[in-house]
């Protein structure tokens, strides 16, 4: 009897280790999929989701090293001064710190901003993820365009 409780401790102990793995890479599937809606919101002008996707207090750094709230960016997004016209992440890689998380990836982008037709460049964007209230949520995102 001891020696099947030590057993079965020792395989949960081997165990452990592995279910911990799998729960991370499922927060981080989960990630992967909140940012890639976001993305998708913001490229069909969606302003709705998008607005559940950025935190009240969001900022972002465009590739200009301006700084814009969520109400100036979505309100760029909703008028169409900002048209986002393609948006796709590269692997987008996850860190997770508590209820935060750090996303970093390569996208290739192209917008139509103010009239004037951006051409299709490549950037590398990190966001920071909040849990708030059970939901994930964009506070800080910044673009770097790659020369």
């Amino acid at each position: 009897m001891r020696r099947t409780r030590i057993a079965s401790a020792l395989m949960i102990a081997a165990l452990l280790p592995v279910c911990v793995s799998l729960n991370a890479q499922n927060e981080a599937d989960e990630l992967r999929a909140v940012e890639r809606a976001r993305l998708r919101s913001l490229v069909d002008a969606d302003v709705e989701t998008a607005r559940r996707a950025h935190a009240d207090d969001f900022q972002l750094v465009d590739p200009s090293g301006a700084t814009l709230s969520k109400e100036q960016y979505l309100g760029l997004v909703a008028s169409g001064e900002l048209d986002y016209l393609t948006w796709e992440p590269e692997t987008i890689e996850v860190r997770r710190y508590g209820e935060g998380a750090v996303l970093r990836y390569r996208a290739q982008a192209q917008a139509i901003f103010r009239g004037q037709r951006v051409p299709l460049r490549s950037f590398w964007h990190t966001d920071i993820y909040e849990n708030r209230d059970g939901r994930w949520q964009a506070v800080w995102s910044q673009a770097t365009m790659i020369q």
